[in-house]
């Protein structure tokens, strides 16, 4: 039986903590075949971004095209875009190799403050969260997204999710990671109905890449054939198993990453 394949399309986190780096040790941990489309290179480490680089939209293009043509792609999760013209890029290769099972996490600010997506290019992010099967903001990104306050609670969370899938997209994953309150809620909403996913909320400032991590278990368990609410909540069950390992790692001064291998080392 072939082990299956998924694809990350998102920014190169130096430090190793979050984006393509944090998405290669999700997939790997979790049985999947990894291959890659960067879009931007970032100079950063635990303590903050020093720089950007992003990939000309005709490369990432390119990189989409390798990709698709030689694998058989079950799985696709997005993650740092950058601007609007490789936002457009990334929709028109997604269109022109018909990909399916697309996670988006849409990343706007990296967890050290630093803009990751620019303003202008909200418009041409909303328009790629139409064609996604499940997009996977926190409250903040959420927020944003809306135009809205930031959510109080489960109701405006709910709410929210609900106005977030009427952009398109098959489901929301409103992630409550930054909410307060002894238990970390997720709310899993679809044309169906919701479903509320929560573990005990972990007492540590290593953090970095939970988002990329997550979006990446989620397109690892529909990678394998998973329904999406089963993939979410083993997705749920690794990363709480990856933020209660993570300060074994003690790597760099400031927010560090999860443990991506919790149960090998």
């Amino acid at each position: 039986m072939a082990v299956p394949v998924a694809v990350t399309i998102a920014g190169s986190d130096s430090g190793g903590g979050a984006g393509i780096q944090a998405d290669l040790k999700t997939f790997s941990a979790l049985g999947v075949y990894a291959a890659t489309v960067i879009t931007a290179l970032t100079a950063q480490n635990t303590k903050g971004i020093a720089g950007v680089h992003e990939v000309p939209p005709d490369f990432v293009g390119a990189q989409m095209d390798a990709v698709f043509s030689d694998l058989d792609i079950a799985a696709v999760k997005i993650g740092m875009l950058g601007n609007t013209a490789i936002t457009e890029a990334v929709a028109a290769g997604l269109e022109r190799h018909k990909a399916r099972n697309i996670v988006l996490d849409p990343v706007l600010v990296a967890s050290t403050g630093a803009d990751l997506l620019r303003a202008d290019a909200m418009d041409a992010l909303k328009k790629l969260i139409g064609r996604a099967s499940v997009v996977t903001p926190n409250l903040f990104e959420a927020a944003a997204l809306l135009d809205a306050p930031l959510a109080r609670d489960e109701a405006e969370m709910q709410s929210q999710g609900l106005a977030l899938l009427a952009l398109g997209v098959g489901a929301v994953m409103m992630k409550g990671g930054h909410g307060g309150g002894p238990e970390s809620v997720d709310l899993l909403i679809e044309a169906t109905g919701c479903s509320r996913f929560t573990v005990p909320r972990i007492a540590t400032k290593n953090t970095h890449g939970t988002g990329c991590t997550f979006a990446s278990a989620i397109a690892a368990g529909l990678a394998k054939g998973l329904m999406l609410g089963e993939a979410v909540r083993q997705a749920k069950t690794y990363v709480t198993a990856a933020i209660a390992a993570a300060d074994r790692l003690k790597a760099g001064a400031g927010h560090g990453p999860l443990h991506h291998f919790p149960d090998k080392w």
